[in-house]
């Protein structure tokens, strides 16, 4: 059986982390979703800005939308949600098939907006209505300042990823700005089924104390984090709010394994996505993983409800001096810094191509 079609009907969603004009127009998007089980598609500012700068399938709407007077941020949101809503409607028999819970497209709004909770929760209800389709998550990071937005978004009824969470601590408070929007929808008679999934990364926690801890901990801290959030994740499904909520109509805000993509050449290309095997989750690859994994992946076993070994594997971890709390943070810090870089690497591209292209 194809690996990637094994992991799907084990309970594990395949989101592709990945969008280009040349994967929607040479249909390479379309053969994953048929061949390889994909039913789902994130993006973030570094994604789109690879896709624009390393390209010119994206010139001719730049002309023309710079034509029409528009630049900057205007222009690529314009640009995204070409391609988001193409990828949208290749996903929309999926979303149609599983009743809503796959055929998610994401899309973030400004990452300047990172600290900026009232201007984060304007510009989500903006991108969500200019899509104009059911199927789209509005990223939004789950920084301090971003969950009074996660939970402003969620009570009007926003679909959100909630992006930039590294730990278990930081996926809890998320969860819980998620399910306070909707234990407000209950209490006002809404219905509570706005979807939302919280994204956990995890191979950058490897990548922060390679050549720092013993060589017998290589590559082992991101999936330790992993199994950490994920038994938070079960406990939190199982509690009496949790419970009250679906009762009501509310659905599970689902897991999302993030940057899954190994970064150490010495290592499987498919670690992650073999180690943290999950029902009721999402791992959302990067496309050579991907193929990877649907090329001579294995799932010999599921996560563990109870997180398996994860607290002895951090025990060691803490014993060679990694402070995993403090780590988290500079973690979340840093992807929020990168993510800035990108973004205005990203409109740096699009107003020198639009000025080129006149």
């Amino acid at each position: 059986m194809n690996p990637t079609k094994q992991l799907r009907d084990k309970g594990q969603s395949l989101w592709l982390d990945n969008i280009t004009r040349e994967l929607l127009e040479s249909r390479t998007l379309r053969r994953y979703i048929d061949e390889l089980s994909v039913t789902g598609l994130t993006s973030n500012p570094t994604i789109f800005h690879k896709a624009i700068n390393d390209s010119t399938a994206y010139d001719a709407a730049i002309s023309t939308l710079s034509g029409q007077g528009m630049s900057g941020e205007n222009l690529f949101f314009e640009l995204a949600i070409e391609d988001l809503s193409a990828a949208m409607d290749l996903l929309y028999p999926v979303f149609e098939r599983t009743c809503g819970v796959d055929g998610w497209v994401s899309l973030e709004v400004s990452p300047l907006l990172a600290h900026d909770s009232e201007t984060t929760l304007a510009a989500a209800r903006e991108l969500h209505a200019r899509a104009g389709r059911p199927n789209l998550f509005i990223k939004i990071p789950g920084t301090r300042e971003g969950l009074p937005a996660i939970e402003e978004a969620t009570f009007i009824g926003v679909p959100v990823n909630v992006t930039l969470l590294f730990s278990r601590e930081q996926y809890m408070a998320a969860a819980e700005a998620y399910l306070r929007g909707i234990e407000r929808r209950i209490d006002a008679g809404l219905r509570p089924d706005v979807a939302s999934v919280a994204s956990l990364f995890i191979s950058r926690w490897d990548g922060a104390v390679k050549g720092k801890v013993p060589d017998a901990l290589a590559n082992r801290l991101g999936i330790a984090m992993g199994e950490r959030t994920y038994k938070a994740y079960c406990d939190q499904m199982a509690s009496p709010r949790w419970k009250r909520a679906f009762n009501y109509g509310a659905r599970p805000q689902r897991l999302l394994m993030a940057s899954t993509g190994t970064k150490d050449p010495e290592a499987s290309d498919v670690l992650y996505i073999e180690a943290l095997a999950a029902p009721l989750t999402i791992n959302t690859m990067p496309e050579p993983a991907l193929k990877a994994f649907a090329d001579h992946g294995k799932i010999e076993s599921m996560l563990a409800a109870d997180g398996g070994d994860c607290e002895a594997v951090l025990s060691e971890f803490a014993e060679a001096g990694v402070d995993v709390d403090a780590l988290s943070t500079k973690l979340q810090d840093e992807g929020a810094a990168l993510f800035v870089k990108s973004w205005n690497e990203l409109i740096n591209v699009i107003t020198s191509r639009s000025r080129a292209l006149k």
